[in-house]
């Protein structure tokens, strides 16, 4: 791909953004940069390139797209953003930043997508390629932008990148050579229009694999079953509810792998320290990624007993009077939230809420029956989250989080569970999931 001369638009200067008008302007292009926060909010990864003569910032409207050849969004732009739909209208290509990458790769890549558990599954790939002495970058959504990778000197021996469904929206080659769905529930919906949408958009993840790749889905979800019928690769699946012939399965204590070339494997449930049945269907795709990739069976069990998880997905966050806190803020989606519930026996205090992504928290009723005996809500969605949930457990409603905490507590019982998982986005009060949980156990440590 020869980008020499050429006029590239990158919208978005976060760190995705960045990472993208570094590596065009070193390919000779022309970048022009755009964003809707003024320059001087840019950060400091912006300011390391922002006197390169390669590099033009432009205003935030359609006229920068006068001459360009290609169009770059961050991540975060979502497609009915102005500039992207008059680049569509005038035919510019619009790229993401992993479709620009995977045309300068030379590494074979493992890609992982899903509504939940894809940064879990990818770090956990990559601790066993570590233990089995294969040499791995591991990126993509999370850590580093694939397109840094590119720039170095690509002597690793495989990828494992973590994939959101916004960087699948504008790609056109991006070939993973093992790709893995985990899951899909309803998210994003305000980013993708609808909730067939983002089914459509992260099913592109398998549409230019061959006979020669492999597709890993979930057995258990009816979504992917029906996708299933239309990839081209090879399809592999996991499952935590029932037995396969092909593929890996619980079959009482152990999860059991059965695929071509490789004789009945078992891997002791015993070996998984981290909580929930949703993280037991992420090891068993990562048991398979990882013996697709050549690991031994007693490196793979290794490497997942000394697994601990990552912090904010239903992390132990404290204990204060026999009432247990634990922090699950990763929790952004409807469906996370009902995999974090069906992780603890004892009823639970449900700290819910936060800013709406259009979630059918009317799905979340049968379980809050089951499994709550109160659910907090707090933040910008709680009325809406409260007109869906119905009254079938007590409810009550705080405008900040720390207000929502303290209410929880003030009704715990000694053995209650307490369980921020707010199904929502952190962004109506916090930064970021990760300082909405860092501040929950601030809180509770100061209960």
């Amino acid at each position: 791909m020869n980008l020499t001369g050429k006029k590239i638009v990158v919208i978005g200067m976060g760190k995705t953004g960045v990472a993208a008008a570094s590596f065009l302007g070193k390919q000779g292009a022309k970048v022009i940069v755009t964003d809707e926060q003024p320059v001087d909010q840019w950060g400091k990864k912006f300011e390391q390139i922002a006197k390169e003569k390669w590099l033009e910032i432009g205003d935030y409207n359609t006229r920068i797209l006068t001459g360009a050849c290609i169009v770059v969004p961050s991540p975060g732009v979502p497609p009915h953003n102005a500039l992207l739909v008059e680049a569509l209208k005038k035919n510019i290509p619009v790229m993401s930043e992993i479709e620009i990458a995977y045309r300068f790769l030379k590494v074979p890549v493992v890609a992982i997508t899903g509504t939940n558990g894809k940064t879990t599954t990818t770090n956990l790939l990559g601790e066993i390629f570590q233990h089995s002495g294969k040499k791995t970058f591991v990126g993509g959504n999370i850590g580093n932008p694939l397109i840094e990778y590119v720039e170095g000197s690509q002597k690793e021996d495989f990828v494992v990148a973590e994939i959101s469904s916004f960087q699948l929206q504008w790609i056109e080659t991006f070939r993973p050579f093992i790709a893995v769905l985990l899951n899909i529930t309803s998210d994003h919906v305000n980013y993708h229009g609808s909730f067939a949408e983002y089914r459509r958009i992260k099913a592109r993840i398998f549409a230019n694999q061959t006979g020669k790749d492999f597709a890993i889905l979930n057995a258990a979800d009816p979504a992917l079953e029906e996708m299933a019928r239309i990839i081209n690769a090879q399809v592999m699946k996991f499952s935590s509810k029932r037995v396969l012939q092909k593929g890996i399965c619980i079959k009482k204590n152990n999860m059991v792998l059965r695929m071509p070339g490789v004789t009945e494997e078992q891997y002791p449930l015993s070996i998984i320290n981290i909580p929930g049945l949703h993280n037991v269907e992420n090891v068993m795709a990562a048991i398979m990624v990882a013996r697709l990739c050549g690991c031994s069976p007693d490196n793979i069990i290794k490497a997942v007993g000394a697994f601990r998880g990552l912090p904010h997905r239903i992390e132990f966050a404290g204990e204060k009077n026999s009432v247990k806190f634990y922090d699950d803020s990763k929790g952004t989606n409807v469906g996370s939230v009902l995999r974090a519930l069906e992780t603890f026996e004892k009823p639970v205090i449900l700290l819910l809420g936060g800013r709406d992504k259009d979630g059918d928290f009317e799905s979340l009723r049968p379980l809050l029956k089951t499994k709550t005996k109160k659910v907090v809500l707090f933040g910008e969605a709680r009325e809406r989250i409260a007109s869906l949930i119905g009254e079938d457990k007590p409810v009550m409603k705080n405008d900040k989080l720390k207000d929502a905490v303290e209410s929880a507590y003030k009704d715990a019982q000694p053995g209650d569970v307490v369980l921020l998982s707010p199904g929502c986005a952190s962004f109506d009060e916090f930064a970021n999931y990760q300082e909405r949980g860092n501040y929950f156990k601030d809180v509770v440590r100061t209960l």
